[in-house]
């Protein structure tokens, strides 16, 4: 019987509610493989979840992605075998462990020449970009895009993705450290978020031509304004809540506003089915192939150090992916 080291929270709250725990791993069930994980993800909505703001059922573990080495298969496995580099990002919360035995359905072979590193920061980011370019809208040459959080994990590779689509992208910042990041992931302009006139400076950063679709990852403290930067008969996307949650949208604004439309999505159901799980998951190897999308890993935490990865992005002192080690 293999032994786990996991991330185990029995109290929402700060990072420090967060603790270590060793314990047995029984043998892989029908349908599952044991995987030995070598890079754990992290994403916003771990700390959401830490903080209860989407509650778990608690004890529990965080975390959605990681990639690895599957070490032994169970009865009814097909498509995977020991030595197979593999990665997921929606086997349940759990990730933040060095051992796991993950359903095999939720396991995508991580292609010759991405890292472990790569694959478990670019999994749950990328294919969150893939959906919101793919799905909730179909992202075309000429399209004019405002990206909030435009230096972060998931707002790097949507804004090198729908550059690379013809897209014309505006980004914000929530410090001008971050503004040559947001640059260098291919921002026409880069709007300091800080600023309250910051709807403002991106009008003026376009020549008043307003976004074809907004995306907002950022939440209470910027959805309201994130309407009046659409343009008429445009789409704001809610998809994360940085800075706590959205708030109430009255749908006569969005009529005042120009006629818009409104959406609040996540990668979870865009990827609930295996087979469409794969491939969209082709399709972000195949962009990454492209060098259309690209991680920048902006910071390596052992798994023991999980709280101060907390903390680090809380204070948003991290441009790019974070990731844990076990």
């Amino acid at each position: 019987m293999a032994t786990t080291r996991s991330v185990v929270i029995t109290e929402f709250g700060p990072p420090q509610v967060m603790t270590l725990a060793s314990r047995d791993l029984p043998a892989p069930g029908a349908g599952e493989v044991c995987l030995r994980q070598t890079a754990i993800g992290f994403n916003f909505i771990d700390i959401y979840q830490r903080r209860g703001i989407y509650p778990l059922a608690r004890p529990t573990g965080l975390g959605f992605e990681a990639a690895g080495v599957v070490e032994a298969v169970g009865p009814e496995v097909a498509d995977v075998e020991p030595g197979d580099r593999v990665a997921y990002m929606n086997a349940g919360v759990g990730a933040y462990a060095d051992r796991r035995n993950v359903p095999a359905e939720k396991l995508v072979r991580v292609p010759a020449g991405i890292s472990d590193e790569a694959a478990a920061s670019l999994l749950f980011k990328g294919m969150t970009a893939q959906y919101l370019l793919r799905k909730t809208h179909a992202v075309q040459p000429g399209d004019l895009l405002l990206v909030h959080s435009a230096a972060g994990g998931v707002g790097q590779i949507l804004t090198r993705w729908a550059t690379a689509l013809g897209a014309t992208v505006i980004g914000t910042t929530s410090s001008p450290g971050k503004r040559e990041a947001a640059r260098a992931a291919g921002c026409a302009a880069v709007i300091d978020l800080t600023d309250p006139d910051w709807p403002k400076a991106f009008l003026e950063a376009t020549g008043g031509a307003k976004a074809r679709v907004v995306y907002d990852a950022v939440g209470k403290d910027t959805l309201v304004k994130s309407l009046d930067c659409a343009a008429p008969f445009g789409l704001v996307v809610s998809y994360g809540a940085a800075s706590g949650p959205a708030p109430a949208i009255d749908p006569e604004w969005l009529n005042k506003k120009g006629c818009l439309f409104l959406t609040r999505p996540s990668v979870f159901p865009h990827n609930a089915d295996p087979a469409t799980f794969r491939a969209n998951a082709a399709d972000l190897f195949d962009a990454i192939r492209r060098g259309h999308v690209a991680v920048e890993i902006g910071a390596r935490f052992p798994l023991e150090k999980v709280a101060d990865a907390h903390e680090a992005a809380e204070a948003r002192a991290v441009t790019g992916a974070i990731v844990l080690l076990p």
